[in-house]
């Protein structure tokens, strides 16, 4: 009886044992599965807030373009460059002005040119213009995009488009007393991260490396490099792929000190229309529209394009510079003075800027430059100066990308 009591009782231990082990280590598993959690939220919110980006947002809407009180303001971008588009807005509402957001949906492009008739491709987005027209500042945000996406789209779709649609881009531009304007880079794009050959961090870093300075201190030195090409004539440029004089004689030089678009870091000025004389090859490619365009050669006479070559997508180099009368002529002359950023990442944006690089656009003059050119193109194409000179006046101002002043 006894041993049976015992064997008995031994089993109702050994089952509380294995129920209470069974119970403890499901709650412990339970409770791991809730700190994950508890963690992952830190870490979405965490993204959702990055201090940087509202820093970013905050730097674009009280430093680049100044918003004030009871302004409109239009912010506009992609549908992958929400989290920004939200800090922009909410840093112009705290300076108590008027936010109008623009999101563009992403990869319809390619669609619109291949379906579109002559009628759509044709039409004037009067609405857009007449909201332009009412506000004091307009925030462009850069995301980026499918490269590839119009590689097999008729470039003269492409050019006819931009024709109609560039009174609004002009008016943006080049009416600086009406509306301030900003172009700055979603840091967080993984496209441009993508092109630029980084991972997502590493991109976001370059970003707000590039971005979060001292613009005023840095403004400085660019109003130092400004003020020697204001005081010049004549510009040649000579040395590896490169032998090209212009003149600049009564041009506005301007310094591009984070107000038109962040990051900043050139000197650019409008040649005189029927000045340039000479040739440039491009060792970069420039980008049209997701198009890329390599190993571009132009040559020319009093200012005009009388050759063009380049080793890949020639016709739309062709078309481009036949857009109009004046898309054949330099519209502006720019020098990448941030050495702060030295990587090329396939967006204009950072690539126009870099230290030791210069850039010509073919097509429209800026108004603050004194204008003399009006088109509805205006490209921009870099070209590294490692290995030449920027020579003003007879004077060697830049010896293999680095300033002589």
């Amino acid at each position: 009886m006894f041993t049976l009591v015992y064997k008995f009782s031994s089993s109702l231990v050994v089952k509380k044992y294995i129920l209470f082990r069974r119970y403890f280590f499901k709650r412990i598993y339970y409770l791991n599965l809730r700190v994950m959690d508890r963690n992952r939220l830190k870490v979405s919110r965490y993204k959702m807030i990055d201090l940087r980006l509202r820093k970013l947002a905050q730097l674009a809407v009280k430093y680049s373009v100044e918003v004030k009180e009871g302004e409109t303001v239009i912010i506009s971008g992609d549908s992958t460059a929400i989290p920004f588009l939200t800090e922009l807005y909410k840093a112009v509402i705290l300076a108590k002005a008027h936010p109008i957001v623009r999101v563009h949906l992403h990869n319809v492009n390619d669609f619109f040119y291949k379906h579109a008739t002559k009628d759509q491709i044709e039409k004037f987005p009067q609405y857009w213009m007449d909201t332009v027209n009412q506000a004091q500042a307009y925030i462009g945000v850069v995301s980026g995009d499918n490269t590839r996406e119009l590689n097999n789209v008729d470039p003269k779709k492409i050019s006819a488009r931009s024709k109609v649609i560039h009174p609004i881009s002009d008016y943006i531009v080049n009416t600086r007393e009406k509306i301030r304007r900003v172009t700055i880079a979603n840091p967080c794009s993984e496209f441009i991260a993508q092109e630029a050959d980084m991972s997502l961090d590493e991109y976001e870093k370059f970003v707000y490396g590039a971005c979060l300075i001292d613009w005023k201190k840095y403004g400085r030195r660019l109003d130092v490099i400004n003020k020697v090409f204001e005081k010049g004539r004549s510009v040649h440029l000579i040395g590896e792929n490169v032998d090209l004089k212009f003149s600049i004689y009564g041009k506005n030089c301007v310094a591009d000190k984070g107000e038109e678009n962040m990051p900043g870091g050139e000197v650019f000025m409008a040649p005189v229309r029927e000045s340039t004389n000479g040739w440039i090859k491009f060792e970069y490619p420039a980008i049209y529209n997701g198009k890329e365009v390599t190993d571009i050669y132009i040559k020319f006479e009093n200012g005009k394009v009388v050759e063009a070559k380049t080793s890949k997508n020639e016709t739309l180099l062709k078309t481009l510079i036949n857009m109009d009368e004046n898309a054949s002529y330099i519209g502006e002359f720019g020098v990448g003075c941030n050495f702060g950023i030295n990587k090329f990442t396939k967006e204009l944006l950072f690539d126009e800027k870099i230290g030791g690089t210069i850039h010509l656009a073919l097509g429209m003059a800026y108004k603050q430059n004194g204008g003399g050119n009006d088109s509805g193109l205006h490209w921009d194409i870099v070209k590294d100066m490692k290995k030449a000179k920027i020579i003003l006046d007879g004077k060697v101002i830049q010896d293999n990308g680095k300033w002589k002043i």
